[in-house]
């Protein structure tokens, strides 16, 4: 399963990590409409402590997030 997301803000934190917030796209291009229908509501957070994987994510940019089965 494939879900579009925006990246609504980044969070420095004291100990060098960061709080990255995603939601669920749901509009501003024919695309986003598809996957709004697919998933009209997604929401997540990610932390991570790697300042090189955070610095990229842009506010306001949108990103793929696949979801596969582990083994």
């Amino acid at each position: 399963m494939r879900c579009k997301v925006c990246c609504s803000y980044k969070i420095a934190l004291g100990d060098g990590g960061f709080t990255l917030g995603f939601y669920a796209v749901y509009a501003g291009s024919e695309e986003n409409d598809k996957y709004f229908k697919a998933t009209p509501s997604a929401r997540f957070d990610v932390q991570t402590v790697n300042e090189g994987a955070a610095s990229k994510f842009e506010i306001g940019k949108n990103y793929y997030v696949d979801f596969i089965p582990a083994v």
